[in-house]
């Protein structure tokens, strides 16, 4: 499976990005794709996941009610919305993808468990 992320940018506090993770190569309706986050000085951070089969979704609290998830089936490619963005949310985003669902297990929330990664996109909000 490869992983290339785009959409990322600079966006002043309040507006909005549409990062995107299109998957190709061997992917299915089984996988799990989650997204994390890396600011300088800051551990990698677990955001969200998507898993493809059910479309069910997880949000980590600090991005519930302005981040969202979508699929588009066409183009197998997973979108995260982000609205209402904030400083703090500037750092660079990374999908990740694997085979199964890990929603249930939580397992979706540790990096260690993907083993298909993007090259990342880079998240600038200015206040």
């Amino acid at each position: 499976v490869q992983l290339v992320e785009s959409g990322g940018g600079l966006v002043q506090a309040g507006g909005s990005l549409r990062p995107s993770c299109p998957v190709s190569g061997s992917a299915s309706d089984d996988y799990s794709i989650p997204w994390f986050r890396h600011a300088t000085g800051v551990e990698r951070e677990w955001i969200a996941c998507f898993i493809i089969s059910e479309g069910s979704r997880s949000y980590v609290d600090s991005v519930k009610g302005r981040f969202t998830l979508s699929l588009d089936n066409s183009m197998n490619t997973v979108y995260l919305q982000m609205n209402s963005l904030k400083p703090e949310d500037t750092a660079v985003y990374y999908c990740a993808a694997d085979r199964g669902n890990f929603y249930y297990t939580g397992e979706c929330r540790i990096p260690q468990r993907f083993g298909s990664w993007g090259q990342g996109t880079q998240v600038t909000v200015s206040s």
